[in-house]
């Protein structure tokens, strides 16, 4: 038979129990508590977890707020390389999509250490939150401003589309974005801070065919590299990140593309940069690395810039504290992976919400 001892129980003026003493609750570790055949609304504390716990019909569940230290990488889509069209006019190489991380020990876009920038970020158990896979930019070849990258989005850390490369004939500039793309007709994109760098500046001595060549699209880490005579510029690098538990490299520029006698611009490979195309069209950037697309090089016909790489975004978390809710509409990923002690999730395409419990 149960039984409560209590020196003093009394209610005040509103019907409110009230006692003399502090409320103790049954301690049980975590073992102990799933062992129990407990009902909707009893409460224990559970010396495991170092918290009040009630059961809710189905599980047992924290009181009060609770937050979850996340690391993530959110890296938007990736700016189009630029057209070429007749006349040796050559493209830009576009650049990466924005790079933002709090990844401790490594560095946010720009090569800027993440102690300098985003460390600890929280977010709390029970809420929805939106994640947005940005896409690339689309390729162009017979005129008008070649695509932007898209943004990607975790709770409030958004991420900005990379600029797309500038284009010749009709000579548009290079575009700002996250990285900015490659210059053809000497407008530059202009990176955003802490998420990329600018774009390449390009060459036209003159001439005819043989010297004029687009500048390479921005990166992560680093400036799309100038054009140099005939000699398109190379993309900027991506930056590494071992969030996943190996090190890849993202978001790297597109080369620049160039007419005769020379090579395209490289792009950055490791990065998913797209490489420039020699009297062709530009490479596309790598799909869920925001790389930038490589412009195009021409000698008497329209060439197409290699569109940008899609974004991606990556959560990692402690495993032992929280759980990612199993519907995720709207959203590819691979599933939840283990890493240690630690899971994390990689979201490849598509916009929802996720919450955490």
């Amino acid at each position: 038979m149960s039984e409560l001892k209590t020196n003093k129980i009394s209610t005040n003026d509103q019907n409110n129990v009230a006692i003399d003493n502090a409320l103790g609750l049954k301690s049980y570790t975590t073992t102990q508590r799933n062992a129990l055949t407990s009902v909707a609304g009893d409460m224990i504390y559970n010396t495991t977890d170092s918290k009040v716990q009630v059961y809710n019909g189905s599980a047992w569940a924290d009181t009060g707020v609770s937050f979850i230290d996340m690391e993530y990488v959110v890296i938007a889509g990736g700016g189009s390389g630029g057209w070429s069209g007749t006349g040796a006019h050559q493209g830009g190489g576009g650049g990466a999509g924005g790079y933002r991380s709090n990844v401790s020990g490594e560095n946010t876009g720009g090569n800027v250490s993440t102690t300098n920038a985003f460390t600890t970020y929280f977010i709390q158990k029970g809420t929805s939150y939106t994640v947005t896979v940005g896409g690339g930019g689309a390729s162009q070849n017979t005129g008008g401003v070649a695509g932007q990258g898209s943004d990607s989005k975790f709770s409030k850390i958004i991420s900005s589309g990379g600029g797309a490369g500038g284009h010749g004939r009709q000579r548009y500039g290079a575009q700002t974005g996250g990285s900015g793309g490659g210059a053809y007709a000497g407008i530059t994109g202009i990176g955003i801070a802490h998420q990329g760098s600018a774009g390449g500046d390009y060459a036209a001595i003159g001439g005819g065919n043989t010297n004029n060549a687009g500048g390479g699209g921005g990166g992560a880490s680093t400036v799309g590299a100038n054009a140099a005579s005939a000699n398109a510029g190379n993309g900027g690098a991506g930056l590494a990140s071992s969030i996943t538990g190996s090190s890849i490299t993202r978001a790297g520029g597109g080369g620049g593309g160039t007419g005769e006698n020379s090579a395209g611009g490289a792009g950055t490979a490791s990065g998913g940069g797209g490489a420039g195309g020699y009297r062709a069209d530009g490479t596309a950037g790598t799909v869920n690395t925001g790389g930038g697309g490589g412009g195009s090089g021409t000698y008497n016909t329209n060439r197409e810039g290699g569109a940008g790489g899609s974004g991606v975004v990556i959560l990692r978390w402690v495993t032992s504290a929280a759980t990612i809710g199993a519907t995720r509409t709207g959203l590819t990923d691979g599933g939840v992976q283990t890493d240690g002690s630690d899971s994390y999730i990689v979201f490849t395409a598509g916009t929802g919400t996720i919450s955490f419990s």
